[in-house]
């Protein structure tokens, strides 16, 4: 038997992450473990809240009647309904439980609502540097994916986005807090996307990394700002539980298409074979809503590890959001750079993995430790370069002239 010709060609182009994976286990046993630095992923590297193994405790304990039972494809209605008050009371938009879908996490959620609205051909755009996962998304459900270049510090070129619609346009993918490059969308660039996001076409905003954000930044709502949004969220960052895969779909009902498309998507999310988000915790969840790691964690590996990566000469502006900083690599081959940090026992991603060469992705869920050990590595590194690989360092990235 062999393997569909897509998804032989989609794992080509997914190789990189394959590749740093497959390298990374090679090092370790020529190396040792402790002797390599994984930069790789974005797993989080710290334990749920106390409140929200607590929920976990009391929803076991309780076993309710029926509690690892089926219930409706988009989720119990008392979670729905749990959510959606507290989203309409940080955004303003009248959300009710009939306008939220319980989810495998937001790549659940993302994948339900691409399956809903695109027909063979359709076209979604997608702001470059992206998250790679959004191609074989869009592709899973026949649709084509339209890159479209950032401007400055990343913040979406609405320019550039206007000029790429076009009648086969369904949507546009907006991560912020983005992954890779840590920026925040500026909300004054919201307002006017939504200027230009017209019937049929819909913004899907994931914003799992909306609670990792750094220095006092207040995060602009896009569903206040864009009335053609939808949201894919995630609680596996905001409690570090990657792994129990629960998020939700948003659906505002100011979308002339609401019903329909709610009607959609929880069909979408049967067929796709989630049939519903898992039982437990979406009680867990509804029990601890507001429960977030301590983003100071982070903070202060973003901190500690920009400012020694700017002294050793890099271009590594601090980001605002996310798990990741993505620093300009001093040679302009991404890929030739991350050879060397390999032979200093550094595993990195490129910026061509994710549409954007010249750059490479560092996680900082990589523990405290083991960046301060990686650290004469990244400068043994950047000395193999010469002093005319140093770069002029620039603005940090997600600035932006007003954030409400």
């Amino acid at each position: 038997m062999s393997i569909s010709r897509a998804i032989a060609e989609q794992m080509e182009r997914s190789s990189w992450i394959r590749r740093m994976f497959e390298i990374g286990i090679q090092l370790r046993k020529e190396r040792g473990p402790e002797n390599v630095f994984d930069y790789t992923l974005g797993n989080p590297d710290v334990e749920p809240p106390k409140a929200v193994i607590e929920a976990l405790r009391r929803v076991v304990a309780e076993n309710r009647p029926h509690s690892h039972g089926y219930m409706p494809n988009a989720g119990f209605p008392e979670v729905r309904a749990a959510v959606a008050r507290r989203l309409a009371g940080r955004t303003g938009v009248p959300f009710t439980a009939d306008d939220i879908i319980m989810t495998t996490g937001a790549a659940g959620a993302i994948n339900t609502v691409l399956k809903s609205i695109l027909d063979p051909g359709d076209e979604v755009i997608v702001l470059n540097p992206y998250f790679p996962e959004y191609r074989f998304y869009i592709e899973n459900h026949g649709g084509r994916v339209v890159p479209v270049e950032t401007g400055d510090r990343f913040q979406p070129d609405v320019a550039r986005i206007a000029a790429a619609i076009t009648p086969r346009t369904k949507a546009i993918i907006l991560n912020s807090p983005n992954n890779p490059t840590g920026a925040i969308y500026c909300a004054d660039v919201l307002r006017e996307l939504n200027a230009i996001i017209r019937e049929p076409m819909l913004a899907i905003c994931d914003e799992p990394y909306r609670p990792i954000i750094f220095d006092g930044v207040r995060l602009p709502e896009t569903q206040s700002l864009i009335e053609r949004s939808v949201l894919a969220w995630s609680w596996s960052k905001a409690m570090a539980i990657a792994g129990e895969r629960i998020g939700y779909l948003a659906i505002p009902p100011r979308l002339t298409e609401a019903e329909a498309l709610r009607n959609a998507c929880t069909f979408a999310n049967r067929i796709l074979g989630y049939i519903n988000a898992p039982a437990i915790w979406q009680w867990v969840v509804a029990q601890a809503l507001d429960a977030t790691v301590d983003v100071s964690h982070y903070e202060a590996k973003r901190n500690r590890l920009c400012d020694a990566l700017t002294e050793m000469g890099y271009d590594a502006p601090r980001p605002r959001g996310s798990y990741y900083v993505f620093p300009k690599t001093p040679l302009p081959d991404d890929v030739a750079f991350i050879r060397l940090l390999q032979a200093e026992g550094i595993l990195a991603v490129p910026g061509a993995g994710f549409g954007r060469g010249g750059y490479m992705r560092l996680s900082i869920t990589i523990p405290e430790e083991e960046m301060e050990r990686s650290l004469p590595g990244f400068e043994r590194a950047m000395r193999k370069c010469g002093n005319a690989g140093a770069r002029t360092l620039t603005g940090s990235p997600g600035t932006c002239r007003t954030l409400s």
